[in-house]
């Protein structure tokens, strides 16, 4: 399939790269080769798109990115930085680039300031948070973004009409060391990114967040971080357990799926999995993504092309959804048929 968007998409600044390799050394088979893609914006990455048929990608800056820096000061001028670089990088290429807007969420003001700064003067198309902010003296303390302090942030997020996109990060200070540090095996794709994620969401949905601004549009990476397979038991124990005790969101689990929250193929190519969420989700609220360069994109392109589904649910999924979500002008191939 032509004209593929993709929106997870990650990148890391040049002047990083001992940290970047370092990072890359925990995770990467070739820490040498990811350091060497993740800083690179434009050259190979538009090199694979072509050979892949993506016609569009959205950047964001790499996890933890921001949300790592638990001193207020440090981490607005380091979203600041990094909003500077990407839109100056992707300036020469707007038929075939966007990006998320990287944000400091220690204060909900200021973050609504940033975001609307980067949309309106660079035209991004929204922002990509990499789940809990790190706070505190020391780092230990995590900032949520589902208490009534943050409408402010919300109400910005939905008067520009723009999705937020709630990405992962790494489990850090007492949280990792009670959950995770004896099993670090399972720190990431395996199973803290949903465990972290899901959790953000879902307060989200329960805390009313969804409620008070019923027009935000949240995308979620990895297929749903695991909610789509619990979305059963989650309705249940929701309408049938919790509101009676007093859960207090208006609509049920899957009307929020419906009218608010977004899902994406990145990193996670399975074809029973992806059958699976769209019998659940739907899929006008799928989007295509690879998470390169995470992961690559031939495995993620050779598998979206060959999955075997009706034309309008593959264009759907694959372009027409971005589309419509991101409100993206003409870029390379977005009107291609598939064969």
């Amino acid at each position: 399939m032509l004209g593929k968007v993709a929106l997870e998409e990650a990148f890391a600044l040049p002047r990083m790269h001992d940290k970047t390799r370092w990072w890359a050394s925990l995770f990467a088979v070739d820490p040498d080769k990811h350091a060497a893609e993740i800083s690179d914006l434009v050259g190979q990455r538009i090199k694979y798109m072509d050979e892949h048929g993506v016609g569009y990608t959205v950047l964001s800056y790499t996890a933890p990115g921001v949300q790592d820096v638990w001193d207020p000061e440090a981490a607005q001028s380091l979203a600041v930085e990094v909003n500077d670089y990407v839109a100056g990088e992707i300036k020469a290429h707007p038929d075939r680039l966007g990006a998320f807007a990287t944000l400091s969420m220690h204060d909900p003001e200021q973050a609504a300031a940033e975001l609307r700064r980067c949309v309106t003067q660079y035209g991004f198309k929204g922002a990509l948070v990499n789940d809990t902010q790190r706070a505190g003296a020391e780092g230990d303390d995590m900032i949520f973004y589902d208490g009534p302090e943050w409408d402010v942030f919300w109400a910005a997020v939905t008067e520009l009409d723009v999705p937020f996109y709630l990405h992962p990060r790494n489990p850090t200070g007492t949280v990792h060391e009670r959950l995770w540090a004896k099993r670090s095996w399972l720190i990431g794709p395996p199973l803290s990114f949903a465990h972290g994620v899901s959790l953000h969401v879902l307060g989200m949905v329960t805390n009313g967040v969804f409620d008070r601004h019923p027009r935000l549009q949240v995308v979620l990476g990895h297929l749903g971080e695991h909610i789509p397979f619990d979305m059963w038991r989650i309705n249940h124990w929701f309408e049938d357990v919790k509101k009676p005790l007093g859960l207090a969101c208006q609509r049920t689990i899957r009307e929020y799926f419906r009218d608010n929250i977004w899902i994406t193929t990145s990193g996670h190519f399975s074809t029973t999995t992806l059958q699976f969420c769209m019998a659940e989700v739907g899929a006008d609220r799928i989007l295509f993504s690879i998470d390169y360069p995470f992961e690559n994109f031939a495995d993620a392109c050779v598998w979206y092309d060959g999955v075997p589904l009706n034309l309008d649910d593959k264009l759907k999924m694959g372009r027409e959804n971005a589309k419509r979500l991101l409100k993206l002008p003409a870029f390379k191939d977005s009107e291609a048929r598939i064969a």
